[in-house]
């Protein structure tokens, strides 16, 4: 008895496979690729010689129409082969069923359609052109590429260096809607942070990414310090991000864990107000006292002064630099083998559509790449460290500003009470 088994794959949008588990002692595996011509060698060695059983996960890989699948299928059983698709209910045993062969070939249709939909839009990712849909606010879709609107796109960068400034991304949402007359939800505010049109990037929805395809709205520095932004704001409690008092959302109580909130107290008649920091939630009774907020920002400021240069001096500098040259190398191994592909088409080694997948794939490995180096943190973080580490430094600031550095570097300010005094701790981000 003799068993062949036939694959084919669509490279525009179907990833190799591995080896499939026929779950049968296969003689031979005919494989395309794109184009069907060992199909054809199948069909060619079947007459010569007429194989048993043919295996197949799904008929329509039999052709690009149910004209060629229902014509390939009749040419197969017409010489005796027996065809059992593995992800579909068919085998030819069963073919006398005709309704079932007829509903199963409409489907195929409905699949075909779609396939050749995806193919389309396969194709406009190889000429690295935008994704079907409305362009982001702040561009205009171009046949090639995204093409920045003068008239929106100096809103959306308003926005974007408010949001580097201050941190906060309802203040951004709020100062463009003063500003401008913008409303947008906080949600919407949160897209346009993470988008990747606004950093020169095409992204698709399957999750691929291709790097510098239009001019950006912000940098690659920019866009890297808005993730940090991001993921350090994500660490804070709830609507604190906005918060005026820069010790928001960073004290904690040592004993129950508790944020501690800021309350504002004023006396009758008096201009003059007094800032204390106590936990609503607190489970004792009674409750832990209130401290006064300015004795507790003076020993941050004390304490992080004191102890931030340690913190630092202490990371692996050496290692992180050893992950920063790796990636940088492997960027510059796919740049080099990407501007090769020009050439190689030239000589004929390559034909134009495998040249276009090849360069698509680099380019999503370089921008991923790119991704993990804008992830880590500065080189220069040593010298910021004693930079920051002179209390005049932090005297100088305003509330907002002071805001956004002690955020860049603590993780969370323990207050540990001890009778009536208490004592701070200072847990640091690395």
């Amino acid at each position: 008895m003799k068993i062949i088994a036939y694959v084919y794959i669509d490279p525009l949008i179907e990833p190799a496979t591995e080896q499939i588990n026929w779950k049968w002692e296969v003689d031979r595996v005919y494989e395309d690729l794109g184009k069907r011509s060992q199909l054809q060698q199948l069909l060619t060695d079947c007459k010569i010689e007429p194989a048993n059983y043919l295996l197949l996960r799904r008929l329509q890989e039999l052709g690009d129409t149910v004209e060629q699948v229902s014509d390939r299928l009749h040419e197969l059983e017409a010489m005796g082969v027996m065809i059992i698709a593995t992800e579909q209910p068919y085998t030819s045993e069963n073919s006398h069923l005709r309704v079932e062969l007829i509903d199963l070939l409409q489907e195929i249709q409905r699949q075909q359609r779609s396939r050749r939909i995806r193919q389309g839009h396969a194709r406009s990712r190889l000429d690295n052109a935008p994704p079907p849909g409305k362009a982001p606010y702040g561009y205009r879709k171009g046949k090639e590429k995204y093409i920045i609107d003068r008239s929106t796109s100096p809103v959306v960068k308003d926005f974007f260096e408010h949001f580097l400034l201050y941190g906060s991304l309802r203040g951004s949402v709020r100062y463009l809607a003063k500003k401008y007359g913008k409303k947008i939800s906080v949600t919407t505010g949160r897209r346009w942070l993470t988008n990747r049109v606004y950093r020169g990037d095409t992204a698709y929805q399957n999750g691929e990414i291709i790097s510098n395809t239009h001019i950006a709205i912000i940098s690659k520095e920019e866009a890297a310090q808005v993730d940090r932004l991001l993921r350090r704001n994500s660490r804070l409690p709830p609507r604190t991000a906005s918060a005026p008092r820069s010790l928001a959302g960073l004290v904690v109580c040592g004993e129950c864990e508790s944020y501690l909130t800021v309350t504002r107290v004023t006396q009758h008649h008096q201009d003059q107000e007094y800032l204390y920091l106590r936990s609503p939630s607190c489970p004792r009774h009674p409750k832990c006292r209130a401290i006064a907020y300015q004795q507790v920002l003076e020993q941050t400021i004390e304490t992080v002064c004191r102890d931030l240069p340690l913190a630092v001096a202490g990371m692996n500098f050496p290692q992180l630099d050893a992950v920063k040259n790796s990636l940088g190398e492997a960027i510059a191994r796919q740049q080099e083998i990407l501007a090769q592909l020009p050439d190689l088409v030239t000589t004929g080694i390559l034909d134009t559509e495998t040249a276009k997948l090849r360069a698509y794939k680099l380019r999503t490995e370089i921008s991923a790449l790119q991704a993990k180096l804008a992830t880590l943190p500065p080189v220069n973080l040593r010298s910021v460290a004693q930079a920051v580490s002179i209390a005049q430094f932090w005297l100088d600031l305003s509330e907002t500003e002071r805001r956004f550095y002690f955020r860049e570097f603590i993780q969370k300010i323990e207050i540990i009470r001890q009778q009536q005094e208490w004592e701070l701790r200072v847990v640091f981000i690395f």
